[in-house]
């Protein structure tokens, strides 16, 4: 327990260091949204990797698809790796960091708002934002308070007021630029903890050869054995829909994709692709590939009978010694903490500078109406930055009350969070990009499909599972944006021509 207690306290003591460090970068908008735009590529691509695998991934995805699909959850990890960072860098890693620097844009609704032309998309991508980040980040402290409360034993709602203090503590302080090394400092112990933790549960089973007999040897649902050491599992297409959410997702999340908006220049875009790809597959292939042998020890059983899936992963690492445990929670610590300030910190900008603040930009080319005295817009720049330090505590009390009271597995947490947002915003996004044909009106109908997909499946009692509601709420928005835009008036050429210019250089 000294080990436990001594290494959370020097880890906890680092990151409000970075904090304090890096507050005086955080005193204007875009030094503490954006760190400046000049994010290098180690920082850019370890805050991409930790802000896409937390305790949500480690916890709850990791023991409930472990044990749906035994083996072929490392799938998963590896569709994270190939789809989620990969192909993420190289489809929106240079157009995004071109075009949203050459129309000023801060918050992804600031995106939709200029990119198209239409303050309402601003605000109500905004407010899709902010709620549906809710639900995830509840996910978040719920899947680190599990790990705590088994590594400490310290009542889990104690362990949640604690993380969630303590990470207002250090977005406050230092905004993105402190999110950001601090990342790189729990990436690299996520790198070394997964390792680490994988190699002592196989040694725990006798061997990895041993491990994947034993779960071989065990039988499926319908009573057949070896389904759970096959390379696909007992249910393929259920596993394909659980990839597709949790990879082609992270294009479409507001959090995730602001990544790119920092980031220093093309070089570092070339570097950080490298560096996530690498990241995500020993970290999420790690992941799930340790879950993958949760069928090996005794179930939780829940007070209503059920499996608690939550407690999978928990359970496993119990029978480890107290430093590896030590490690698993500063694992987990590490991961969850970076996720939080992520989804924190842009709940809290796009709220101030998309709704509260909402200033109409002119295109470039264009010219301002006005413009303003430069002590009065300093004035306005520090007051929107207390206005984001204020809505980032009230955006951590909410996720808290939920996480104090989840009403469902983590996993389902996260698949209603990821369907709505990702359905929405990810096929605008994208082909906002890339295809200058794209409509005004097929964005607020994609919006609508996707929120709409998610809500109108929640209140039914979720008849479609949330996960694979989420992978169709994503893929389904391509084909509404591209036939909606073929049928809805197109936007001036002249704007849409200036937007573009942006690769022509």
């Amino acid at each position: 327990m000294i080990i436990k207690v001594l290494l959370t306290i020097i880890f906890l003591a680092v990151m409000i260091g970075v904090g304090v460090y890096t507050r005086k970068q955080a005193s204007s908008v875009d030094g503490f949204v954006l760190g400046g735009r000049a994010v290098g590529p180690w920082l850019t691509a370890f805050a991409f990797g930790t802000s896409y695998f937390s305790a949500v991934v480690f916890v709850g995805y990791a023991g409930q698809f472990g044990w749906k699909y035994g083996l072929s959850s490392a799938w998963i990890g590896i569709g994270n790796a190939v789809i989620g960072s990969l192909l993420a860098w190289l489809i929106l890693g240079k157009r995004t960091k071109l075009m949203t620097q050459h129309i000023e844009s801060r918050t992804m609704p600031d995106f939709f708002g200029t990119r198209f032309s239409d303050q309402g998309l601003r605000v109500a991508a905004s407010i899709i934002a902010f709620v549906f980040l809710i639900p995830y980040t509840a996910g978040v402290y719920s899947g680190i308070s599990r790990l705590f409360e088994m590594g400490f034993n310290i009542p889990y709602e104690y362990c949640v007021v604690i993380m969630s203090i303590l990470t207002a503590v250090y977005v406050i302080l230092g905004g993105y630029k402190a999110t950001a090394m601090n990342d790189f400092i729990q990436g690299i112990i996520m790198l070394f903890g997964i390792v680490a933790v994988i190699a002592a549960v196989l040694s725990a089973q006798g061997g990895l050869s041993e491990a994947v007999s034993k779960l071989g040897a065990l039988p499926g649902d319908d009573g057949q054995t070896g389904v759970f050491a096959s390379w696909f599992g007992p249910d393929p297409w259920g596993l394909l829909g659980v990839v597709i959410l949790t990879s082609l997702g992270t294009m479409g999340l507001p959090q995730m994709v602001g990544k790119f908006y920092s980031i220093t220049d093309e070089a570092a875009i070339k570097r950080g692709t490298v560096i996530s790809t690498i990241f995500a597959f020993i970290v999420a292939g790690g992941c799930y590939f340790l879950g993958g042998f949760g069928r090996l020890y005794d179930p939780v059983i829940g007070a209503n009978g059920k499996i608690a899936f939550d407690s999978i992963v928990p359970a496993m690492l119990n029978t480890l010694p107290d430093v590896l445990i030590a490690l698993v929670v500063l694992l987990v610590l590490s991961a969850s903490m970076s996720t939080l300030a992520s989804l924190v910190l842009t709940s809290s900008s796009t709220m101030t500078l998309d709704l509260i603040y909402r200033d109409k930009k002119a295109l470039p080319g264009e010219v301002e109406d006005g413009s303003i005295d430069d002590i009065v817009a300093e004035k306005i720049e520090r007051r929107k930055v207390v206005v984001m330090r204020v809505l980032i505590m009230f955006f951590i009390a909410i996720s808290l009350l939920i996480a104090l009271n989840p009403p469902t597995f983590i996993a389902q947490l996260m698949g209603i969070s990821w369907g709505a947002l990702a359905g929405a915003f990810l096929a605008p996004f994208m082909l906002g990009l890339y295809w200058r044909g794209v409509t005004r009106i097929s964005v607020w109908a994609c919006f609508i499909w996707g929120v709409g997909l998610t809500v109108i499946n929640m209140l039914l009692g979720n008849p479609i599972n949330p996960i694979n509601c989420g992978a169709i709420a994503m893929l389904g928005g391509f084909p509404v944006v591209w036939i909606v835009s073929l049928f809805t008036p197109k936007l001036p050429k002249s704007m849409v021509s200036t937007i573009f210019e942006c690769y022509k250089r």
